[in-house]
């Protein structure tokens, strides 16, 4: 049986956390020939975010945290989500929801049937976002292609699943300032 490990990020979530848990309960009992772990990563949270975590590690055993003393940053908490990873292949997603929960089963149908190492995501539009942000977003995107020969997909998301080969690759790269769009 695979197991996927969840990677979620997070940073002063505490009204995120429930609703992220409901959803991706939902899609695992629909995944039932899958194994499932949620890795929560509190990346310096000063609110109740690793207090609700931990209750549901308590009544969950898919459920596991890493806590970080202080906050270090979402690429950070990324990684040490990698790290802790116990599945055959491993997802990582926002706890906020703007990652919908409903697509892993076909990313992962997707990386069965196409002998994929990793299915990412990209955002189709930036409806509904603050135009300021949103103005400054395809700035950035602007500028670091034109710094750099890699280029780097404007709506580009973290929410990805990959085989574990593709994570122990990551994992041997042992840079310290990451940047993983």
């Amino acid at each position: 049986m695979d197991k996927i490990s969840i990677v979620v990020p997070c940073y002063n979530e505490e009204e995120s956390v429930p609703y992220f848990y409901e959803e991706i309960t939902k899609i695992s009992k629909e995944m039932k020939e899958i194994e499932f772990e949620y890795l929560f990563i509190n990346d310096g949270s000063k609110d109740k975010t690793l207090e609700i975590v931990k209750e549901y590690a308590r009544q969950d055993s898919r459920v596991r945290f890493v806590s970080f003393s202080r906050n270090f940053g979402k690429e950070a908490a990324m990684y040490a989500g990698l790290q802790a990873s116990e599945g055959d292949y491993v997802a990582i997603m926002d706890v906020d929801l703007q990652d919908p929960p409903d697509l892993l089963p076909e990313m992962y149908n997707t990386l069965l049937e196409k002998k994929y190492d990793c299915v990412a995501t990209k955002r189709q539009t930036r409806k509904g976002e603050n135009p300021i942000i949103s103005f400054c977003s395809r700035l950035f995107y602007k500028l670091i292609n034109k710094m750099t020969k890699t280029e780097i997909v404007d709506g580009a998301r973290d929410y990805r699943l990959m085989t574990r080969q593709m994570v122990n690759s990551i994992l041997e790269v042992t840079e310290y300032n990451r940047f993983s769009k």
